[in-house]
């Protein structure tokens, strides 16, 4: 992953826990990385063990560190760093979702080595509709839980998804359904 998203990681921590915890999740995360570069990628395992330490060090688990991550990186991260990309997705929180299946493609221009997830849209309907989550990464359904919780908060719409697949139960990729 990119160092943008360890950055993130950071922010998350120094923002809401304080310099002090994130010198000692550094500390713990036995990483020897001062300063992450937000173009440069660094091992996907950076970032999982920057979350796993998070856990250890705020006493949460690592489901939790992953979801605050999700929201923070929609709040924070993509506003600071997509801002107008993240703008022209959607003018809503249905369109914004409609629309997500081609935002890694616009991503890709700024990120051109990225891997990123893959979204399908299907079962739309004026309030619902079931997003269709396919990464080849493991153990991130909780950071997209997240996400998807902080374009909720973006877009001042009180949600409720519900995973209706999920690779943790056999299948190939993750549906949530979401509704509004």
């Amino acid at each position: 992953m990119y160092g943008l998203v360890n950055k993130a990681i950071q922010g998350l921590i120094i923002d809401n826990y304080g310099k002090s915890i994130w010198e000692e999740v550094k500390l713990k995360s036995k990483l020897e990385i001062d300063v992450f570069i937000s173009n440069e990628p660094y091992p996907d395992e950076t970032t999982y063990i920057l979350a796993a330490t998070a856990s250890e060090v705020l006493g949460v688990p690592v489901k939790q560190v992953l979801f605050l991550f999700g929201e923070y990186w929609i709040l924070k991260t993509g506003q600071e760093t997509y801002g107008s990309l993240m703008h022209t997705n959607g003018t809503d929180f249905r369109e914004f979702l409609i629309n997500l299946p081609n935002f890694h493609s616009r991503v890709m221009l700024i990120y051109p080595n990225i891997t990123p997830p893959e979204f399908r849209v299907t079962d739309i309907e004026s309030n619902s509709l079931h997003l269709h989550y396919y990464s080849t990464r493991q153990g991130l359904q909780d950071f997209m839980l997240g996400l998807i919780s902080g374009l909720g908060k973006m877009f001042s719409t009180p949600i409720d998804v519900l995973t209706v697949n999920s690779r943790l139960d056999g299948h190939d990729h993750e549906i949530f359904k979401i509704t509004w």
